[in-house]
């Protein structure tokens, strides 16, 4: 397929979400690069993905690292048209029993990765605008047992870019969007780690949500760009709801928890009859 799009990043590509949503850019006519810290990842994806697609390895926390993901886009396509940031690490448990270096990965990668890709994407788009979306998670938008780290990062992460959006506007800029995709637990090769994990039972606790299905919302938005998407749109009212009554959804929190380590007991026993 000849290219009728410009250029456009993903990061986190190599597998799961990012590797979808790299596919569905490459379908819909752009040259896509495919990025993730993992080279063989990357390049396996790619090559997954044919003559549009291309690996390049990088670790978003690195904003020098941003900017030549960046140009690189542009050298090979002409202009950026659209900026994916998708990479995140979750890493469960009480912020108490997580080392420094443990807090800062997920900060770094979740937040700062978001705002350094976000950034460098603006540079780029002033002059003929496009579009950034920002895969952040439901944890963003209410508080989250056992991931305090993580959802604090997503926080920022859609604190970012929700006061960022309004300074594009503010400015005049009105050709560039920017639009955050909060899906709930999905389940990818990330989550699919934490089966054993009690501290990830919130993840688990609504119905886990497959790649496809947040593919499908982040095609819907790039027609339609929106500041904030849900996924499912329920659960998005009912993290709001939580955010709005805190002290009745931390009474609740305990139901949830339980709902959700059933389901971990049912996916893992599901998983040991396969084997």
């Amino acid at each position: 397929m000849t290219s009728t799009r410009g250029g456009a990043v993903v990061t986190g590509a190599g597998r799961g979400l990012g590797r979808l949503i790299a596919r569905l850019l490459v379908d819909r006519g752009y040259t896509v690069l495919v990025t993730d810290l993992n080279r063989t990842a990357a390049e396996a994806a790619a090559a997954e993905l044919g003559e549009q697609a291309h690996a390049y390895t990088l670790d978003v926390r690195d904003p020098e690292a941003v900017t030549a993901a960046r140009e690189e886009i542009i050298a090979r396509a002409g202009r950026l048209d659209l900026w994916v940031n998708n990479a995140g690490v979750l890493i469960t448990g009480p912020a108490w029993e997580q080392d420094a270096d443990t807090r800062g990965l997920m900060l770094e990668v979740n937040a700062i990765g978001t705002i350094n890709g976000t950034v460098a994407a603006i540079e780029a788009m002033r002059e003929h605008g496009g579009h950034i979306v920002n895969i952040v998670s439901l944890a963003g938008l209410s508080a989250v047992p056992g991931e305090a780290v993580y959802a604090a990062s997503k926080h920022a992460a859609i604190g970012f870019s929700l006061s960022t959006l309004s300074d594009l506007r503010l400015a005049g800029i009105t050709n560039i969007d920017l639009s955050c995709v909060c899906p709930d637990g999905i389940w990818t090769p990330m989550l699919h780690d934490k089966l054993d994990d009690p501290a990830s039972a919130l993840s688990f606790s609504g119905k886990l949500l497959r790649p496809e299905d947040v593919t499908a919302v982040v095609a819907s938005v790039l027609d339609r760009p929106r500041p904030v998407t849900t996924i499912p749109r329920w659960r998005g009212a009912q993290a709001r709801l939580g955010d709005t009554f805190p002290s009745a959804a931390l009474r609740l929190v305990s139901v949830v928890v339980a709902r959700g380590r059933r389901t971990q007991h049912r996916l893992r026993a599901a998983a040991g009859a396969r084997r």
